[in-house]
C-alpha cells in the first residue's frame, strides 16, 4: 500500500494525473479504510478536472476521519470548482473548528468569500440571458412569445446574449417581465402595453391581448388623466444606442456569410461589428473562428488573447472569456501542440465548466500519457535494469532491487519476466498483495510460461491460501509434469490444506465429482440416514457404485466415520 502511495504521490508531482488516480485507486482496494488515499486521490481528481469525482472522495475522506482538517480542505476544493462557493465556505469553516490554525482551510475561506459578491454575502446568480436554450423558453412562453414578434426586444435579447453584464442598464418592462420568467417569477398584472420607437424612428405598439381588448367605459376625469400620465409616467424608454443596435445587425450578417462559408465577407462585417460597439468581444470571439476555419491558427490564437484582456478590463462575462480559452486550446490542437492546447483547455474549465471541455481534457492528458509512455520505451535499457535488479536481488537489496525492475517494467512493459522477478522482489519484503498482482500480470502476458505459477503458488502459500497454492502449482505441473518445485510445492500446499479441514472441504467442494454426489437426491437420503444411524453405512456400503461415491466422500475429508 506504501509503495503504491509513493507512486501514486510521485506521478502527482509529474503531473500525470491519471496515473496517480491510478496508484491511488489500486492502494484503495488493498486499504479501504485509508483517509490518506481517498485524499490524495481526491486531490488528484480535482488536478485532472474531475471536480465531482474529487468531491465524492474528500467526503469519504471526512467520513472515515471526519477530524481531519485536509479532508475538508479537500472537500471545499472541489466545491469551489463546482462554483458552489456558499457550500465551500461552509465547509471550510467547519474544518476550522476541527483544525483552527490549518492555513489550507484560512486560505479556502477567504477564496470561496471573495465570491459570494450577492445580497447578504450570497453568491450571485449569474445572468439568465446566457442560458442556451433562452430563445426556446422564451418561445414556449405566451407573453415572451408575442415579445418577440416586435423587433426592437429581439434586438435586446440578443444584445444581452452577446453580453449578459449589460441587463443592469436595462429598463424597459418587457425585459423585467422576460427576467421574471426566465427565473420562474411570472409577475401577473405588470402591463408591458407601451409604444415604443423603433429602429426607424417611428411608432410602433406591440400587439398583445392587452391591444385587442374592447375599452370600458370611464369617467372623463379618468380619460384625462390616463392621457397626462402617457407623457409623465410612462417607462422609460431603453437606452440602447444606434451603434449597439447597428452591431448587432452586421454581426448578424457575417454569421449568415459564415455560414455560407464567405469568410471574406464575415470578417468585413464582423470587423464593422467591432467599431460600432468595441466593447463586445463576441464580436472578437467571432473574428477568431473565421481564423480557425481558415487555418489561421496562429492569428486566431492572437485574437483571442486580445479577446481575454479586452474582456478582463471590461469584467465581461466568464463564459465569454472561457470561449476564448476554448478556441486557443482548439487552435494549438489543430498544430498538434497538445501541452498548450491542454494547457489553454484547463483556463476554460477553470472560468466555466462544460463537459465537452472537460472531456477533451481528459483525452488530451490521454493521449499525451501514451506518447511518453510509447516514447519512454527501450527494451535494451529495460535488459540493464532487470540485469542491475537481478544483482541487487542476490545481494539481499530488495527495496534497491525493486526501484531497477520498476523502471525495467516502464522501459518493456510487455516482459512477462520481469514482473516475476518483482514479484519475488515483493515476497521478500512480505508485500504479499503485491507481489501476487506481479505474478498474475506475469501469467497474462505469457501462460506459458512456467515461472508465473509458481511464483502465484508461493505467494498464496505464504499468505495461508493453500487450496488456491495447490491449484497454481498444478497449473505448473500442467506445463511440465517433471517440475521438482512444482512437484514440491504441490505437496506442500496438499499438506498444509490436509491440516485445514475447513480448507479441505472448500477444495472438495470445488470437485464436479464431489458436487455430482451431494446433489443426488438419493445419497443425500442415504447420508441422513447414516447420520441418524450410523450401522446403516454397513448395508449401503454393499452396494458397489453406492461405496464408490461414500469413499469419495470420505477421501475429500466430507464425511468421517467413526
Amino acid at each position: 500500500v506504501n509503495e503504491l502511495k509513493s507512486q501514486g504521490n510521485d506521478a502527482l508531482k509529474a503531473e500525470n494525473f491519471e496515473e496517480a488516480i491510478e496508484k491511488y485507486t489500486e492502494a484503495i482496494k488493498l486499504d479501504p479504510a485509508n483517509h490518506i488515499l481517498y485524499s490524495n486521490r481526491s486531490a488528484a481528481l480535482t488536478k485532472s478536472g474531475d471536480y465531482l469525482a474529487a468531491l465524492g472522495d474528500a467526503e469519504k475522506t471526512i467520513e472515515i476521519k471526519p477530524d481531519w482538517g485536509k479532508g475538508y480542505s479537500r472537500k471545499g476544493t472541489a466545491l469551489s470548482y463546482l462554483y458552489r462557493y456558499q457550500e465551500a465556505k461552509e465547509t471550510f469553516e467547519e474544518g476550522l473548528q476541527h483544525d483552527p490554525d490549518n492555513q489550507q482551510l484560512k486560505e479556502g475561506l477567504q477564496e470561496a468569500k471573495s465570491h459570494l459578491t450577492g445580497p447578504g454575502e450570497s453568491q450571485p446568480i449569474s445572468s439568465p440571458f446566457g442560458q442556451p436554450d433562452l430563445m426556446q423558453k422564451l418561445e414556449a412562453h405566451p407573453k415572451t412569445r408575442e415579445f418577440l414578434k416586435q423587433p426592437d426586444y429581439k434586438m435586446m435579447i440578443q444584445l444581452l446574449q452577446t453580453n449578459p453584464n449589460a441587463l443592469s442598464s436595462f429598463q424597459d418592462p418587457r425585459i423585467i417581465t422576460t427576467l421574471g420568467v426566465l427565473l420562474g417569477l411570472d409577475f401577473e398584472g405588470l402591463d408591458v402595453h407601451t409604444e415604443d420607437t423603433n429602429t426607424n424612428g417611428t411608432s410602433y405598439t406591440p400587439q398583445s391581448s392587452h391591444a385587442s381588448a374592447p375599452q370600458s367605459s370611464q369617467p372623463s376625469h379618468s380619460a384625462s388623466s390616463t392621457s397626462n400620465s402617457s407623457d409623465n409616467d410612462k417607462p422609460p424608454q431603453q437606452n440602447v444606442s444606434d451603434s449597439a443596435k447597428q452591431a448587432i445587425k452586421e454581426k448578424e450578417s457575417g454569421n449568415e456569410a459564415y455560414k455560407k462559408k464567405d469568410f471574406v465577407t464575415a470578417l468585413q462585417h464582423y470587423e464593422k461589428a467591432i467599431e460600432l460597439d468595441p466593447n463586445n468581444i463576441t464580436f472578437e470571439l467571432n473574428k477568431a473562428a473565421v481564423y480557425f476555419e481558415q487555418e489561421k491558427y496562429d492569428v486566431c490564437i492572437e485574437t483571442c488573447e486580445k479577446a481575454v484582456e479586452k474582456g478582463r478590463d471590461l469584467r465581461a462575462d466568464y463564459t465569454l472569456i472561457a470561449k476564448a480559452f476554448t478556441r486557443m486550446g482548439k487552435a494549438y490542437l489543430k498544430k498538434n501542440d497538445d501541452n498548450n492546447a491542454l494547457t489553454y483547455l484547463n483556463k476554460s474549465l477553470s472560468e466555466h465548466r462544460t463537459a465537452d471541455v472537460a472531456k477533451l481534457i481528459n483525452e488530451i492528458q490521454k493521449r499525451i500519457k501514451e506518447k511518453e509512455r510509447l516514447e519512454y520505451l527501450n527494451p535494451e535499457i529495460a535488459l540493464e535494469e532487470k540485469t542491475k535488479g537481478n544483482e541487487l536481488f542476490q545481494s539481499g537489496k530488495y527495496p534497491e532491487a525493486k526501484k531497477h525492475y520498476d523502471e525495467a517494467i516502464k522501459r518493456n512493459p510487455d516482459d512477462a519476466k520481469l514482473y516475476s522477478n518483482r514479484a519475488a522482489c515483493y515476497t521478500k519484503l512480505m508485500e504479499f498483495n503485491l507481489a501476487l498482482r506481479d505474478a498474475e500480470e506475469c501469467i497474462r502476458l505469457d501462460p506459458k510460461f512456467i515461472k508465473g505459477y509458481l511464483r502465484k503458488g508461493g505467494i498464496l502459500q505464504a499468505m495461508k491460501e493453500p487450496t488456491k497454492a495447490s491449484a497454481a502449482y498444478q497449473k505448473a505441473l500442467d506445463i511440465d509434469p517433471k517440475c521438482d518445485e512444482a512437484q514440491k510445492g504441490y505437496r506442500e500446499a496438499l499438506m498444509a490444506e490436509g491440516s485445514d479441514p475447513e480448507a479441505v472441504k472448500r477444495r472438495a467442494m470445488a470437485d464436479p465429482e464431489v458436487q455430482n454426489i451431494l446433489s443426488d437426491p438419493a445419497m443425500q437420503l442415504i447420508l441422513q440416514q447414516m447420520q441418524k444411524d450410523p450401522n446403516a453405512v454397513r448395508e449401503h456400503l454393499k452396494n458397489p457404485e453406492i461405496a464408490a461415491k461414500i469413499e469419495k466422500l470420505l477421501e475429500c475429508g466430507i464425511i468421517a466415520i467413526r
